[in-house]
């Protein structure tokens, strides 16, 4: 008998023991707030750069810069300052072909530092723009290289010489009928192949900018505003006299006129054809005023 209640004892502290085993898992298990919450690390971006809370007003802009903000970075780049790239010829007849080959026909040729507009490469070839159509140039580093000129932006500007680019090649024919009469009237007869050099800056500003220059250089110097030669800038009109005029007195001078490029470069036709090229030491000695129109 005694045997059977001790049998009976270890069942009920067995069952004691499992009811207090069961009552304290229902209380981990359904009573999870009585827990403290766990500690899960928020991803980095979040932690570093929380959500603001809204108040119906746009966010906060993280990136712009405070008063206190200081950096060594170098500044930005002005937006209105970039350069140019030409093809500039190391030789006296680089020939300027319709293709991208010797087989090609030739177009033209360029004389040492005279240069042409870069467009792009094509193997071992420059591109270009020729008498109004793609032209290429040996690429090859004996005959030719890629020559940058650095100016501020002036989108008018850009566009009058964009139109110059378009002409380089055309023949120089003195007295070339103009596009217009110097007040917008078109002339009859111009044609867009032949040019000399007040019909080609006339050209030019009219296509490019709308503006009407008159119809010969002695009128032309008349026009826009004077600019020192210690201030001259890209798209400025440069006057020169030349052999035959010198001895001349006033307007009366004035024998020839160029677009400035920069860097002592000048877009013009004189003689030959429209070309970009240096200025001479004796185009220097020919040289009289500029004007500026844009």
């Amino acid at each position: 008998m005694k045997k059977i209640y001790l049998q009976i004892a270890s069942l009920l502290s067995t069952a004691a023991l499992l009811a207090a085993f069961g009552f304290l898992t229902f209380f981990l298990i359904d009573r999870p707030e009585s827990l403290p919450e766990a500690s899960v690390p928020l991803p980095d971006d979040e932690a570093e750069n929380p959500t603001p809370e809204t108040d119906g007003t746009a966010p906060p802009d993280y990136d712009e810069p405070t008063q206190d903000d200081t950096s060594d970075e170098d500044p930005a780049p002005d937006p209105q300052k970039r350069g140019s790239e030409y093809i500039r010829s190391k030789v006296d007849g680089l020939s300027i072909r319709s293709g991208p080959g010797t087989s090609y026909s030739v177009l033209g040729s360029l004389d040492k530092n005279d240069m042409v507009t870069y467009l792009g490469k094509s193997g071992n070839w420059y591109i270009t723009e020729y008498k109004r159509t793609t032209a290429y140039v040996s690429a090859g580093t004996s005959y030719s290289e890629i020559y940058s000129v650095d100016h501020d932006v002036d989108e008018n500007v850009e566009t009058v010489i964009a139109e110059g680019y378009r002409l380089l090649g055309y023949p120089y024919v003195y007295g070339a009928v103009r596009l217009h009469d110097g007040k917008g009237n078109f002339l009859k007869n111009f044609d867009k192949t032949k040019y000399d050099c007040s019909s080609l800056t006339q050209y030019m500003y009219y296509e490019g900018a709308g503006v009407q220059l008159d119809v010969t250089t002695r009128t032309q110097v008349k026009q826009g505003t004077y600019v020192a030669k210690s201030d001259l800038k890209r798209g400025d009109l440069m006057f020169f006299t030349n052999s035959s005029r010198y001895n001349n007195t006033g307007t009366e001078r004035i024998g020839h006129v160029a677009v400035y490029l920069g860097d002592n470069y000048i877009l013009h036709t004189a003689s030959d054809h429209a070309v970009i090229e240096p200025i001479s030491t004796q185009r220097w000695n020919y040289y009289i005023e500029s004007r500026r129109v844009l």
